[in-house]
């Protein structure tokens, strides 16, 4: 069973996302909380699998909220709309595994709980790519020496990851096995020092690997 806390300042908005997630007979929403403050005292707690985060709550913000849950067990995704995509990139920074749009598709929220739950992230090569790379130029330079431990197929492997593909997808473009994929992103988060494919993301970025607008 999938716990879940739902962090959002809307009691409509946690009232739907509940119904929606209830159903499902793998997904349980443990809690909710109305703002930062309580997410984290919930998460705390509770320490769910997952918790679905709105950004502009009272008191504490999910921005914070976020980099104070994710240092954990607990894996965050960011719920926004598109008028708050400028919080984007700093709640990937943060830690957040991924992020929904709240217009989302059922299904897809859904799927990106079950994602994050199981330590990957939820970064569909569209909707991610797009805001990733507009806020990404906005951000303050990481040494490429980050990146040294890397070996140059890693860094092939980094580059496609940060495009948004799949594992199969990278396979099928760089001619190698899903496994090899999985083994060279695993072996890059542990080199890295990062928790998920979210952050290897946004030290794609970060540190000029890959560039807003040049796709490979």
């Amino acid at each position: 069973m999938i716990t879940i806390l739902l962090a959002d300042d809307q009691p409509l908005v946690r009232a739907g996302l509940r119904a929606l997630l209830d159903t499902e007979d793998d997904l349980s929403v443990v809690a909710e909380a109305a703002d930062g403050i309580e997410a984290v005292r919930l998460a705390g707690g509770l320490s769910p699998d997952v918790v679905l985060m709105d950004i502009r709550m009272p008191g504490l913000d999910g921005l914070e909220a976020t980099r104070r849950i994710a240092s954990g067990r607990t894996r965050v995704v960011v719920v926004t709309t598109f008028d708050l995509d400028e919080y984007v990139y700093e709640a990937l920074r943060s830690g957040a595994s991924g992020f929904l749009v709240k217009d989302a598709e059922p299904a897809e929220i859904r799927h990106a709980v079950r994602v994050a739950a199981r330590g990957d992230a939820m970064l569909s090569p569209g909707v991610t790519r797009r805001l990733i790379e507009e806020f990404a130029a906005r951000s303050s330079a990481v040494s490429t020496d980050r990146l040294a431990p890397l070996t140059g197929r890693e860094r092939e492997v980094l580059v496609q990851v940060a495009q948004g593909l799949t594992n199969l997808q990278i396979a099928e473009r760089l001619v190698m096995s899903p496994a090899t994929v999985k083994t060279h992103v695993n072996r890059m988060m542990s080199k890295l020092a990062v928790h998920d494919r979210a952050q290897l993301v946004v030290l794609g970025y970060e540190t000029g690997l890959v560039r807003p607008g040049r796709h490979a």
